[in-house]
């Protein structure tokens, strides 16, 4: 708890471009949440540098990603918005916990599995330990809970893991988090392959639609957007490239899929997809908007930069300092 609040942290890595799957499943639904919970929310440059990055492309699409939390709602007053790179406990706590953490545990994450093969001449020890750094991250702010997708909840298992086997020796040091557990975001998925999510690394450009897409571009894209031979407009797991085509509508309208079903009844793909294109340019184009207008506001981001990082930095020590006493640290002379 902090301020009477239970503790929410989440984060998103400073790769590749933020995409619409990105912002109806996650980022939309923490604009919500900062008035029930005390809000950490962290652009995790650290875990990005598990794969080779362009250091000037890194750094600036941290700073794209951090303006896009606050384009997307989140206010920096009421939420920690912050660089994971610029808060040292990220680190040292992945260290110690690095060493309450079993070869056994990582080498069963299947995310470890799924980066080796696709990065096969990099697998390097970060690549291996990721979770525990994801750990540290979640751990250091005595997070109460955690929003996690599917392809996540074996990494807070293992974070929770790591909290209960450290509690355990020295007595109550960690809160022990668990899956947040509310309005669950849309599933967003590919538009060239609706077996698999949208995702900003996915290699065709037409299967995603980025935050910052143009109109043309997003209308181009879901009119290539692979559906069936059917030409029905069907809520159905037998048309998964339709569903996931009503689920963005709904997504962006506020309709229901019924709702859609009789909104299309009678008519083809040529009318349906544009439709939700212009749904989503409709969504995107206040955000776009926001972002411009904070681009030109370098001196605020600046002061959002800072002020977040302090705070951050604050409220890790509390933990990090409990942790490193626990453990026979000796205590640091200021």
């Amino acid at each position: 708890m902090l301020n009477g609040k239970k503790v929410l942290f989440s984060g998103m890595q400073s790769t590749g471009n933020l995409t619409l799957g990105n912002y109806l499943g996650a980022l939309k639904n923490w604009v919500t949440l900062s008035d029930e919970y005390e809000c950490f929310y962290s652009v995790v440059d650290m875990h990005s540098i598990t794969v080779r990055q362009d250091p000037a492309e890194l750094r600036r699409r941290a700073r794209a990603l951090l303006t896009l939390y606050i384009a997307a709602g989140l206010d920096p007053e009421k939420n920690c918005i912050y660089y994971q790179s610029q808060v040292t406990g990220h680190a040292e706590l992945a260290w110690i916990l690095n060493c309450y953490t079993y070869m056994g545990e990582l080498q069963r994450m299947t995310q470890f599995k799924d980066k080796s093969a696709k990065h096969a001449d990099n697998i390097n020890a970060g690549l291996f330990t990721y979770p525990v750094l994801m750990a540290a991250d979640i751990l250091l702010y005595q997070a109460d809970v955690v929003p996690v997708g599917k392809d996540q909840m074996q990494h807070l298992e293992l974070t929770r893991d790591i909290a209960q086997r450290f509690n355990g020796i020295y007595g109550d040091v960690f809160t022990v988090p668990e899956a947040y557990i509310g309005k669950v975001g849309a599933r967003i998925m590919s538009l060239q392959d609706p077996s698999k999510k949208m995702s900003k690394s996915d290699e065709n450009p037409n299967a995603s639609i980025y935050l910052m897409d143009d109109p043309d571009t997003i209308m181009r894209k879901f009119k290539r957007a692979v559906t069936d031979s059917e030409a029905a407009v069907r809520y159905r797991d037998e048309q998964p490239g339709i569903k996931n085509l009503i689920d963005i509508y709904c997504a962006c309208t506020g309709k229901t899929p019924e709702e859609v079903e009789r909104e299309f009844d009678g008519k083809g793909y040529g009318e349906f997809k544009p439709a939700v294109g212009e749904a989503v340019v409709d969504v995107l184009r206040p955000l776009q908007a926001r972002v411009a207008d904070l681009e030109k506001d370098k001196a605020y981001i600046d002061s959002v930069i800072k002020n977040n990082a302090e705070k951050a930095q604050y409220f890790s020590n509390k933990t990090l300092r409990k942790v490193q006493k626990k453990v026979g640290f000796p205590e640091r002379i200021r």
